[in-house]
């Protein structure tokens, strides 16, 4: 067997290595954390250890893998290309600075930079949420150019979290209204409102809209927003404390189901 390539997975890459023939349907997996590479076929063995040999790190254990459940076998079936759980926080924007990281002397920062703060900030403190029970993926492209900066499933429900760059500004919250200091108020709310309802409708379960500001001066409600829950970003870990919505085999089910791109083509 040979053109078997490896491909990072799990979170980040650090747990789970695949190995995937020229298709990209998979032959066998490398768990890093048990040390143990899993055989999909009897005949591949050798090819598959050909293939890991520059990633395996000790000694390792080979034979078929344990019973899967259903969120492997939809796992193991998931096209790499289709797979959202490498993306980093703010993948698109870092894909986007990559590609056009504008010119070396601005006038005034980059607004895309602090977007991108605020992403990473709140996506590496919903990473550590992952040994209660909770999954994100981050940066989830829905059609026509939007996306869901992070979307977290976990005991306590889904939650579709925007991050909002604040940084030692007075934010003022009315109804659907959000506004930054100085600047015009925009309908900020409505438009995540709307993207969580486009989730719930492709994971056939309700999502609910979270709003995260990013180290601001001075937050202001004077009307509660409608659906939205707004937090600081040092308040995220209170998610964890959530639960008695979702059982540990619905919330693997749901993250398998919203990792596949293929289910946020129709919504």
């Amino acid at each position: 067997m040979s053109g078997l390539r490896v491909v990072p997975a799990g979170r980040h890459g650090r747990e789970r290595l695949y190995v995937c023939r020229a298709d990209g349907s998979s032959v066998a997996w490398y768990d890093r954390e048990t040390g143990r590479v899993n055989l999909l076929g009897e005949d591949s063995g050798d090819a598959v250890l050909h293939a890991l040999r520059p990633f395996l790190t000790g000694p390792v254990t080979v034979g078929p893998p344990p019973v899967p459940t259903p969120a492997e076998y939809a796992r193991l079936t998931l096209h790499p290309d289709d797979d959202l759980a490498p993306n980093r926080p703010g993948e698109a924007l870092l894909v986007a600075l990559d590609r056009d990281p504008g010119p070396a002397h601005r006038l005034r920062p980059d607004p895309r930079r602090r977007a991108l703060a605020a992403e990473q900030g709140a996506g590496e403190a919903l990473d550590g949420l992952e040994g209660a029970g909770w999954h994100t993926l981050h940066s989830v492209p829905l059609p026509g150019g939007g996306r869901i900066h992070h979307l977290v499933i976990g005991p306590g429900g889904l939650f579709a979290v925007h991050a909002l760059y604040a940084r030692r500004t007075r934010v003022l919250v009315a109804d659907s209204m959000i506004s930054l200091g100085r600047r015009a108020a925009e309908p900020l709310l409505r438009r995540l409102r709307a993207d969580a309802d486009r989730a719930s409708y492709a994971l056939t379960a309700e999502v609910r809209a979270v709003l995260v500001l990013t180290d601001p001066a001075e937050v202001t409600v004077t009307a509660q927003p409608r659906r939205v829950r707004i937090l600081r970003d040092t308040e995220l870990a209170d998610l964890a404390r959530l639960g008695g919505v979702l059982k540990p085999a619905d919330v693997e089910a749901l993250h398998g189901m919203a990792r596949d791109r293929n289910t946020w083509g129709r919504v």
